[in-house]
């Protein structure tokens, strides 16, 4: 027994459908299409979303909304969830780096730091976007505040 001769057992496969080869086969004729209409021709492709000629789905639902393609998505990380992370990690300096490792945030994200929750060391804060709570927060107890 070795891998070259290896096989599955007995009728536990069955061949494919081979159709179009003759009346003998059995699926000769009109090979499974049915009789006349579209869907019996060669090269026969429905679009996404026909119905028939019945106006489509996204053609009866109105429009609406807008995206503004120009809009900055941020990953909020309060003040509290800073000091937490400065009290276990014993931190100076927080960066998107120490963010990144400490998996608050992903590698390509834009971070804003927000206001929410207290403050009780200083720190220097380097993110891309703050707010003025946190601004205001993070400068009271004499810590920097850098923007990318």
């Amino acid at each position: 027994m070795d891998l070259s001769n290896l096989k599955p057992a007995k009728g536990s496969t069955k061949g494919r459908k081979r159709i179009g080869r003759g009346q003998g086969s059995g699926y000769g004729g009109t090979s499974t299409r049915g009789h006349k209409g579209q869907k019996s021709r060669s090269g026969y492709s429905r679009k996404t979303g026909f119905e028939g000629g019945q106006m489509p789905l996204q053609r009866r639902v109105p429009k609406f909304g807008f995206r503004n393609i120009n809009r900055k998505e941020y990953k909020g990380v309060n003040i509290s969830t800073l000091q937490e992370l400065a009290e276990t990690k014993k931190l100076k300096e927080i960066n998107i780096d120490i963010l990144i490792e400490a998996g608050l945030v992903r590698k390509n994200s834009l971070v804003k730091i927000l206001g929410n929750g207290e403050l009780k060391t200083k720190l220097t804060v380097k993110a891309h976007a703050f707010s003025k709570s946190a601004v205001v927060a993070i400068e009271a107890l004499e810590g920097t505040v850098e923007q990318i």
